[in-house]
């Protein structure tokens, strides 16, 4: 290797030797295109698919499409978590129930999404998202026809069943909480 006072040429001589001191042949190129739009993939669709066929708790959403709010409790140990399971996270079974929970809650913590929100919902913020103490479990939620400075900790809240109008051709549902 010859050695020239011109760092750039000796840095693109050191770029063109292989490791064990060959020469390396430069990779072929390409070009990557983006579009200026994506449609909305079903891929990033933010709402699961609630069939059977799609879920195992495809049970919670029929339960919050007939207006109640369910959560599985094992059988074996008692144990309620939210979101529901498939399987216990305390003792493994899967001996789990749907167990009906409160329509009321006390709003424990929230804060406002003022920025950038997940795709899809581009045009919602500012919107407020809380944790909700419905007593046996805490759940985060969007907080509906509520604005961050007129809400308070330990205020009231309420289920609201959501229909969601997307992508699929399924019925749709999740849940959001409202200020009583």
């Amino acid at each position: 290797m010859t050695t020239h006072d011109h760092t750039d040429d000796r840095a693109a001589v050191e770029r063109s030797l292989r490791a064990d001191g060959g020469e390396r042949a430069d990779p072929p190129r390409g070009t990557i295109t983006l579009p200026d739009e994506i449609e909305f993939p079903r891929l990033l669709d933010f709402y699961d698919l609630q069939d059977p066929e799609h879920t195992r708790i495809h049970q919670f959403y029929e339960n919050l499409s007939d207006g109640a709010l369910t959560t599985t409790e094992c059988a074996d140990c008692g144990e309620i978590h939210f979101p529901p399971r498939v399987v216990c996270p305390e003792c493994l079974s899967d001996d789990l129930e749907y167990t009906d929970l409160p329509h009321e809650g006390e709003l424990h913590s929230f804060t406002e999404v003022r920025g950038t929100a997940a795709i899809g919902m581009r045009d919602d913020p500012p919107f407020v998202v809380g944790t909700v103490d419905l007593g046996p479990v805490q759940l985060s939620a969007r907080i509906e026809d509520a604005e961050y400075d007129d809400l308070e900790l330990g205020d009231t809240v309420r289920l609201k069943v959501m229909d969601i109008d997307g992508p699929t051709d399924q019925d749709r549902v999740f849940y959001r909480f409202e200020p009583v």
